[in-house]
């Protein structure tokens, strides 16, 4: 254990751990390495709430019959530039990848390329999905909807779900910008690393079943995943005085885009069980530069912009400004060096199910 309280393991060895899992839980090899390479890029990226942490989800959900492995997804609306993707159940990580790589596909011949999915699971950091237009000189868009857990501005029911946007756009020499965000204050991921943590929550994060502040972890994740009341505060928080209302409407802006669109489940009709996450709904754009204007201009223009930003003077007591995806570039770029940061609590559940499976854990890696 490093002196940080986590465990370093090499991306490889900790994707070929996940990799054989899935394939034990009778995934088909490519879209289980698929689906470990996008679990493991979340720890990469600094993004441990989303990583090879969930990973216990799928063993459950797959092991009770809720996340299928195997499933005949049905496109069931196609236009030259859009289509709507029926998941049938399946696992959400692999199949996000296939259709965003098509959503590029399609896109590099016009222009323009969208797609929303429904009935599908968890698919991992949104991030990962946006990135993969950026070396094809597009911006990526993504979204997807989630359990309900997030509580609208006046309200203390959850009525929507944490309801990510990410948008990746590539620059010339500076890391590219990539926003992937939560439309709520937190995700839950965050809420359950401090229920792990047994640490209180910072106030102003999440109400409790009569809409009143809380910091207990622990209550706040049981009356979410039991929809007693209580939830997540929008992004802004409380009110409307730092802009909560506009966090609630970008969360109901993804369930249109994810949802609506695709004819799938929406608000609070998405639910959790005590065995694995709500079937949700994805959306998936990509969008060529060429559009506006010529691909090198625009790079250029990102790139002094972006140094701009790294450039602007920190305020008071802080070392330096980030703009959205820096960090998780310089952890990654870390990650490559040093290996991936697992937490010690994490590291046992994933023995646990590498027993159950009869698989072997990974070597740790030495400090340095």
């Amino acid at each position: 254990m490093t002196e940080t309280g986590n465990i370093r393991i090499k991306r490889e060895d900790l994707e070929n751990l996940c990799t054989q899992v899935f394939i034990k839980l009778g995934m088909p090899e490519s879209h289980a390495r698929d689906s470990a390479e996008i679990l493991v890029a979340a720890d990469a990226r600094g993004i441990g709430s989303h990583g090879v942490a969930r990973l216990w989800r799928y063993v459950n959900g797959i092991t009770a019959g809720i996340m299928l492995p195997v499933t005949e997804s049905e496109v069931v609306h196609r236009t030259p530039i859009s289509f709507v993707l029926d998941a049938k159940g399946g696992i959400g990580l692999s199949l996000s990848k296939r259709v965003m790589s098509e959503v590029v596909e399609t896109a590099k011949k016009s222009g323009f390329a969208a797609a929303s999915v429904r009935d599908s699971n968890h698919f991992g950091i949104a991030g990962y999905y946006a990135l993969m237009a950026v070396p094809e000189d597009m911006i990526g868009i993504v979204m997807t909807n989630t359990a309900a857990l997030g509580v609208p501005t006046f309200g203390k029911e959850a009525m929507f779900g944490t309801n990510p946007i990410a948008v990746a756009v590539p620059a010339l020499n500076q890391p590219p910008f990539v926003l992937d965000m939560a439309t709520t204050v937190v995700t839950r991921g965050k809420v359950e690393t401090y229920e792990r943590d047994e640490k209180p929550l910072p106030e102003g994060w999440a109400v409790n079943t009569e809409g009143l502040d809380t910091q207990d972890a622990e209550s706040l994740l049981k009356d979410m995943l039991y929809q007693a009341g209580g939830g997540i505060l929008p992004l802004g928080g409380r009110g409307e005085t730092f802009g909560g209302h506009k966090g609630f409407g970008l969360g109901v802006l993804v369930d249109i885009l994810t949802a609506v669109t695709s004819g799938g489940t929406f608000g609070k009709t998405v639910k959790d069980s005590a065995e694995t996450s709500a079937r949700v709904c994805h959306f998936f754009a990509a969008i060529k530069i060429d559009l506006f204007r010529k691909p090198e201009e625009f790079l250029a223009a990102m790139d002094v912009l972006l140094t701009e930003l790294r450039d602007a003077e920190p305020a008071t007591g802080q070392e330096r400004v980030y703009y959205a995806g820096l960090k998780e570039f310089e952890h990654e770029q870390l990650c490559e060096r040093v290996g991936i940061p697992v937490p010690e609590k994490v590291w046992d559940r994933l023995a646990g199910i590498a027993d159950d499976l009869q698989l072997t854990m990974p070597a740790q890696m030495e400090k340095g």
